[in-house]
């Protein structure tokens, strides 16, 4: 078997999932046709105007971006160009139409879902790893419905109620992919703020720090918190979300997420930085153990049992 037909035939398993993952799939076809044009001793600049598409297009397709899949003929004019074994042809071919396929995200208004936010979804999905920093709230991944309400009224104090009931299903819905058998390994960093930061009443909290305190003793869920006595902790100004996937030739992602937009970082350099300062956190942190007895500490004495 040549090195490119066992590099493709590691991505067999992905056609076998009962969820579709589309935007993995994007990303897995996409860094497959990069590889097999380089393979071809082509530039991305060539293979376009061999074919007759813009740069742009070319960089869209390898990047794996956007919210469909690319046509079926420009992935078949790529995999002539390079002349592709009809192997991977048929396995690139396959995970294409997969891609096609809507997440479960991809079932909720557009309104709720702009194209950015539905990139997050599906690249949280697809992640064997997530690192989180938050300073404001509680990470999405890690709130109960309530706190989830009190967060939205916060934030879209105005919003209809049916609006808000379907933002607190969608973030329930998001967190339960750490419930699943192959639940990728969260790495979650709190400011200490975040427990003192009252969100819908003294109960709602109590409830939140509990459930905290559970998927803590997860062992695929490290917990660490940055205490508020550490002056000259290296807490960036905004929270973090850093994914990584896993031995798939796929780049880290960073994602920074602004009031109605948001950034994703895919250049090693950039990502770099971030991994680094997160490190720097953890090293800021709590450990863990140290974590959840303050966290319990907190709960106990701000927000005792009724």
């Amino acid at each position: 078997m040549s090195v490119e037909s066992h590099r493709v035939s590691r991505l067999e398993p992905y056609l076998d999932r009962p969820e579709p993952a589309p935007t993995l799939l994007k990303m897995l076809v996409g860094v497959q046709l990069a590889g097999l044009r380089e393979d071809a001793g082509l530039a991305q600049d060539q293979a376009a105007k061999a074919l007759g598409f813009s740069a742009a297009k070319l960089s869209r397709i390898e990047s794996g971006k956007g919210r469909r899949p690319p046509a079926e003929s420009d992935v078949r004019a790529l995999l002539e160009l390079y002349g592709t074994q009809a192997y991977e042809s048929s396995v690139l071919l396959k995970l294409l139409k997969r891609a096609g396929e809507p997440g479960w995200w991809q079932r909720y208004d557009k309104r709720l879902m702009p194209e950015w936010f539905d990139r997050l979804v599906g690249l949280q999905e697809a992640a064997a790893s997530i690192r989180t920093f938050e300073i404001q709230y509680v990470p999405g991944l890690l709130q109960t419905p309530d706190y989830t309400r009190a967060v939205v009224k916060r934030g879209l104090p105005i919003a209809p109620e049916s609006e808000v009931r379907r933002r607190v299903e969608l973030r329930n819905r998001r967190a339960d992919l750490l419930k699943r058998p192959d639940a990728p390994q969260l790495w979650a960093i709190i400011d200490e703020s975040v427990l003192l930061r009252v969100l819908g009443g003294p109960d709602v909290m109590r409830a939140q720090l509990e459930y905290l305190l559970e998927m803590a003793g997860k062992s695929h869920v490290t917990l660490q918190i940055v205490p508020l006595d550490v002056t000259n902790a290296s807490a960036p100004a905004i929270p973090i979300t850093y994914l990584r996937f896993g031995g798939l030739d796929l780049p880290d992602v960073v994602y920074l997420e602004h009031i109605r937009s948001a950034n994703f970082l895919e250049d090693q350099d950039e990502t770099e930085e971030y991994r680094l300062a997160l490190d720097r956190l953890a090293d800021e942190a709590l450990q863990p153990r140290q974590s959840v007895e303050l966290l319990r500490r907190i709960m106990e004495e701000r927000y005792p049992a009724a």
